[in-house]
């Protein structure tokens, strides 16, 4: 009898390591001329917030001059800074929103 000394080793698959997109941050900064209901409906309208959580959102980057409003990816931020500074253009406001990475 003939003895095989092949070893059979099993394949291993390598999988693509995924990574996570990256985070933005969207930022309002405050002004001097915008209205603060404005800026509320504004938030409420494009950020889905509440009544109350818009408030302190508004009045947090009035003391601070800036706020983070949310974090998200970056194709989200961009499309809602963009959208809620379109909306202030519109109605003659210079209320701003940026964007940037979140560290």
């Amino acid at each position: 009898m003939v003895e095989d000394k092949t070893a059979l080793k099993p394949k291993t698959k390598a999988k693509p390591k995924l990574e996570r997109p990256k985070l933005y941050k969207v930022i309002l900064i405050n002004d001097d001329y915008t209205p603060r209901e404005f800026v509320i409906m504004v938030l409420k309208a494009v950020f889905r917030m509440s009544e109350e959580t818009g408030y302190r959102m508004m009045l947090t980057a009035h003391k601070f001059g800036v706020c983070v409003i949310v974090v998200c990816a970056r194709d989200i931020a961009e499309t809602k800074a963009r959208e809620a500074t379109d909306l202030a253009k519109a109605a003659g406001f210079p209320l701003m929103f940026t964007t940037e990475p979140e560290e």
